[in-house]
């Protein structure tokens, strides 16, 4: 039997999906985040469970795994839950996951609801390209140089925030990648306080500062394209050839990554040479 990784309610229960409850009522072990917001959560979808029940949360993750890795060596059905979401989406559960796949166990997966992409699709922003952060930085210093990586980052961002640091993360956000950056703050998705407040970084910034409670998913637009001028590459293009590249190679690779015309850029390189 596999380790399953089965995705919970992120806050209304009517989202547990009929292979969740399957999963924990046929389950040997089940490992969970909190174990109390476990038998609430077999409660409501009436599910009575024999399995052996241990706690698996951050603190205990390393502890607890080698027991949880040999039972599915044993072939006991392991299920690992945690609060809200997907296991190992920032939640406990990739240690686990990275240690099966070493010794080739078997795993598998209960689908449920992802706060991200939960928040993308109600943003309103591109979700065509986007990419996950996990929880902003804490410390001052790490989130000044996580933002200035945002300043250039063309995807959306997803990321989780404390309601307790989100004003001050809004704020530093609108001043490293300008007030009109588009974002998105949704909070206490699916459950009865639902809210997606829309807007530039600082009015949002501006609204937060009044406090905001509950859990906050944000999703923050990618970097406008900057206009790129072929005479503003010509140097850099010049100098590439000097040190012993192919012009026409040259060319074609600058014009290809700043959407140029590539003749257009040859030609500005010759006539500067020639001048």
């Amino acid at each position: 039997m596999p380790l399953i990784l089965a995705g919970t309610p992120l806050g209304d229960r009517a989202d547990a999906s009929p292979r969740l409850a399957e999963a924990l009522r046929e389950a040997d072990v089940i490992a969970a985040e909190d174990t109390r917001r476990l038998r609430a959560l077999a409660t409501a979808l009436e599910v009575a469970t024999t399995a052996r029940i241990v706690s698996f949360y951050e603190d205990v993750e390393a502890e607890r795994l080698p027991k949880l890795l040999e039972s599915v060596r044993a072939g006991e059905s392991v299920v690992l839950v945690t609060d809200a979401g997907m296991p190992s989406v920032s939640d406990p559960g990739f240690r686990l996951v990275a240690a099966c796949a070493d010794e080739d166990l078997p795993v598998t997966c209960v689908p449920g609801p992802s706060a991200v992409t939960t928040a993308l699709a109600l943003s309103g922003i591109a979700p065509d390209r986007f990419c996950f952060d996990g929880f902003a930085p804490r410390k001052p210093g790490e989130r000044a140089k996580w933002l200035a990586e945002l300043a250039e980052e063309k995807r959306t961002t997803v990321f989780f925030e404390s309601p307790h640091r989100l004003a001050s993360t809004l704020a530093d956000a609108a001043e490293a990648l300008g007030s009109d950056r588009r974002a998105a703050v949704c909070r206490e998705l699916t459950k009865t306080y639902e809210q997606v407040r829309r807007g530039g970084l600082g009015e949002l910034a501006e609204w937060a500062a009044d406090g905001v409670r509950g859990e906050i998913t944000v999703v923050l637009a990618g970097a406008a394209p900057r206009e790129v001028r072929v005479e503003d590459l010509v140097a850099d293009v010049a100098r590439r050839v000097e040190a012993g590249e192919r012009l026409k190679a040259v060319a074609a690779e600058v014009a290809k990554e700043t959407g140029v015309s590539k003749k257009e850029l040859y030609d500005a390189v010759v006539a500067a040479r020639a001048d």
